[in-house]
């Protein structure tokens, strides 16, 4: 399975899924400890794990009958670095904006 930036920005565009993220950041835990805080049914947080499954932000591992979920960071990671880029390219067409503007000030001044 590919994981892509898009599965990884999809992911985390909901709230229960960053606080699912945010729980399993503290320790791993069965997907029954994770839905215990949340007021929707625990059909509804598995489908949220699904999609965090498929983002490759969480990974699932069986001891018996329970599914034990932990954090893999390598996708935030990939985003991070694009958003880090993306941010990098804006910075400078803005200082390049803002270069023009006070030339401009300057000359009709």
């Amino acid at each position: 399975m590919t994981v892509t930036l898009d599965n990884t920005l999809f992911a985390l565009a909901d709230p229960v899924r960053r606080e699912i993220l945010s729980q399993l950041t503290r320790h791993p835990a069965r997907v029954t400890d994770i839905a215990k805080p949340f007021n929707i049914s625990l059909n509804s947080v598995s489908k949220h794990i699904k999609v965090l499954e498929r983002a490759g932000l969480v990974t699932r591992k069986l001891k018996g009958r329970e599914h034990i979920l932990s954090v893999n960071p390598a996708p935030l990671f990939d985003a991070t670095e694009w958003m880090q880029s993306q941010t990098q390219i804006w910075q400078a067409r803005l200082s390049t904006l803002e270069k023009i503007l006070d030339e401009e000030t300057k000359n009709n001044g």
